[in-house]
């Protein structure tokens, strides 16, 4: 019986805590009431500005600095490949496109990129002007290891 009042005194605790989600950002609700329907926000401006940005996490895929809207990007034509394909680079001095995306599955190195990269906006976004709702606490392997070191000392 004990056990029983226990587990019920915690389920209320949290669900408590769940629903006034102090100390966590507003989800995307914002503070709405449910039986409400929120103002939207206008929809924050795509960074333009074409300056490569730093990597949030280990192995993520660089974001896309510049305007991409009406790009297509379907299986008859990649707008990306304009400026970022092997033969393009020289004269749009934009970065080219990784090896990795001429291997295929069998990690055969192909002449053309490989189908299942070919659709850039699947790993690649574009940056928006807006405030990080959480801060990001990221410490890439290399801080990691000389701060560690700095700390034996």
């Amino acid at each position: 019986m004990k056990k029983l009042i226990a587990v019920l005194f915690s389920c209320l605790v949290l669900s408590t805590f769940a629903q006034t989600g102090d100390g966590h950002p507003p989800g995307l609700r914002g503070t709405a009431p449910l039986d409400k329907e929120p103002v939207s926000p206008l929809m924050p401006k795509m960074v333009n500005d074409d300056i490569r940005k730093g990597r949030a996490y280990a192995m993520q895929p660089p974001v896309i600095p510049h305007q991409i809207e009406n790009y297509q990007v379907d299986r008859n034509f990649n707008k990306c490949m304009t400026c970022h394909g092997r033969d393009r680079v020289p004269e749009s001095q934009a970065p080219m496109v990784s090896v990795t995306h001429f291997m295929d599955r069998d990690n055969n190195f192909r002449s053309e990129i490989s189908p299942r990269r070919y659709f850039c906006t699947q790993c690649h976004v574009p940056q928006m002007d807006v405030k990080t709702p959480v801060e990001n606490t990221f410490i890439d392997a290399e801080k990691a290891a000389a701060a560690k070191k700095a700390a034996k000392k």
